[in-house]
């Protein structure tokens, strides 16, 4: 009787949970860009005050799509998340700030589009020893926001400009994909969600994927058959790995 009686709070609880919204957001992989290439019509990278070079392969920034800040989740569709490979539950607060309207969500995250974009320019120009003053970037990429394509961007930058520095394309034709934050002393930051992004960069023909050092195991979790990893800690190291990998000269890391 005392196990039945102390069992009701529970039930009533669970039943509760089971139709009350949840503070999390459920979240899958998302659309890949190649920065090489156009998007939505328009050159992701635009450079004026160089030529820049012709290159071949495909350097692909990876997103993830997470229900919005305002979507109801309920105890249903969290238990569902935590069982599949193909999505991820994420406390809402880790996708969103917390306490900020849609609209304040979506100006954040444009804003911090914009600072990683001059961020990565700045890398970018600073690795190959080049002045900001001469020449000018410009980064195009509709309907994304947050810092994670920083790493791809400075990426792009250099193989439009520099390639892998003895004539050859960085990517060496491959699609290479990856994520990560970069600052403008090249050092690559982690981002969260790169399981699901791996997913977007097969689906989207990668071979390759960079993937920050810190985040190796989370990107193990579920990596699909025939995507490598490569760790990355500096902007500098990504392009001697993909050099390394080009030219079979030298080691490429794994996770």
């Amino acid at each position: 009787m005392a196990v039945a009686v102390c069992a009701l709070p529970v039930v009533g609880l669970l039943a509760t949970a089971a139709f009350a919204p949840l503070p999390f957001s459920v979240a899958q992989p998302g659309m890949t860009a190649n920065v090489l290439g156009e998007n939505k019509g328009e050159p992701v990278i635009t450079i004026t005050g160089a030529e820049p070079r012709r290159t071949s392969g495909q350097l692909r920034m990876t997103t993830i799509e997470a229900t919005g800040p305002d979507a109801r989740i309920e105890l249903g569709e969290v238990l569902d998340g935590w069982f599949r490979t193909d999505q991820a539950v994420m406390p809402r607060d880790a996708v969103y700030p917390s306490g900020d309207t849609t609209e304040e969500i979506q100006e954040h995250n444009e804003a911090e589009m914009r600072e990683s974009q001059d961020t990565a320019t700045e890398a970018a120009l600073a690795y190959l020893g080049e002045d900001s003053g001469d020449i000018k970037v410009t980064l195009r990429l509709a309907d994304v926001g947050g810092p994670s394509a920083g790493l791809l961007f400075s990426l792009g930058i250099i193989d439009k400009l520099d390639g892998d520095g003895s004539g050859g394309d960085l990517t060496g034709g491959r699609v290479i994909a990856g994520t990560g934050t970069i600052d403008t002393a090249g050092k690559v930051g982690a981002v969260g969600g790169v399981a699901l992004k791996t997913q977007a960069a097969h689906r989207d023909g990668a071979t390759v994927f960079l993937v920050p050092k810190a985040e190796c195991a989370d990107a193990k979790a579920e990596l699909p058959e025939g995507l490598r990893l490569i760790p990355v800690t500096t902007l500098k190291g990504a392009v001697s790995s993909l050099v390394a990998l080009e030219t079979g000269k030298g080691s490429v890391p794994g996770c």
